[in-house]
């Protein structure tokens, strides 16, 4: 195994297994430790979907940064035991188990949350849920469409509009876990995960002006496919190249360093701008290829 190299003093960059797939998404994922350390040091990071995937990778990271860690899931268990890991990295961290589909939930841990003597400076909005399913196998699945509103949209809503005040105050930072789909030509069997996830990211983009106008950065961190388990169950993409979670985490990093509005792979523009002007053609092909498959 490749040691990681390293450039300047504190600046890691670690090597993917693929140099090739480092290339096809973000080509630089390096960051200063030393200067993450700096820009956290008293501040306090709310992170939702902390006790798995790219979550749980950045707890670990930011473990070391000595910041004050609120992880946010559902898992009771399974968030205690990444406390623990930050615990043992010399990191600080509190658990907070929330189902954000919840609005009774989610307003009981707005009341948690607002009692902290410090106010929050960052916060992560990573939590989501991805289902891929045709339209005619949901016809009496409403609830498919209701938790991935509730969970993509309404809940990281709810949590913002309560939350804003003291991220102001502090001048802080809100980062949101997009996905490339959002800004390309919608797929079939992907209604429910893009209708929700284009939900909040047409919200946050509209708040933005607003917040940055009062000091406050916003970062929208467009994603390709991500090795987690959300994407296990849909076999087409056990083969397909995709980021591993660690490799997002540094990237949020870089992200509270730099304070950029948004993050992308280097082509995004190029599928955008040929989603506009193919997207009579992608819909002729799309629908050809389901009625072949009907055929089958």
């Amino acid at each position: 195994m490749k040691k990681p190299r390293t450039f300047y003093a504190d600046v890691s960059y670690d090597l993917p297994p693929h140099r090739a797939m480092k290339l096809l998404f973000f080509p630089f994922l390096g960051f200063s430790r030393a200067r993450l350390r700096q820009r956290l040091a008293g501040k306090t990071v709310l992170i939702t979907g902390a006790s798995y995937g790219i979550g749980e990778c950045l707890t670990e990271v930011l473990a070391e940064t000595k910041a004050h860690l609120l992880l946010v899931a559902r898992t009771t268990d399974k968030l205690l035991e990444v406390q623990q890991k930050v615990e043992a990295r010399g990191g600080r961290a509190d658990v907070f188990a929330c189902d954000l589909t919840n609005v009774a939930a989610v307003e009981a841990l707005l009341q948690q949350l607002l009692q902290l003597p410090n106010g929050i400076d960052v916060v992560v909005n990573n939590a989501g849920k991805s289902i891929r399913r045709s339209i005619f196998d949901s016809l009496d699945r409403l609830h498919d469409f209701t938790r991935t509103m509730h969970l993509n949209y309404f809940g990281p809503v709810q949590l913002l509009l309560v939350l804003l005040p003291t991220v102001v105050a502090r001048q802080g930072h809100v980062i949101n876990i997009s996905a490339v789909n959002v800004l390309l030509a919608s797929p079939p069997k992907w209604a429910a995960y893009q209708a929700s996830k284009t939900a909040f990211d047409q919200w946050f983009r509209c708040v933005g002006p607003e917040l940055n106008a009062r000091r406050v950065a916003t970062t929208s961190i467009y994603l390709p496919l991500i090795r987690t388990r959300m994407i296990e169950p849909t076999k087409a993409y056990r083969n397909v190249p995709a980021m591993q979670p660690e490799e997002v985490a540094r990237l949020i990093c870089r992200a509270i360093l730099s304070r950029r509005r948004s993050y992308k792979p280097w082509w995004l523009w190029l599928a955008e701008l040929a989603s506009v002007l193919f997207r009579w053609p992608w819909e002729v092909v799309m629908t050809w290829n389901l009625r072949k498959q009907l055929r089958w």
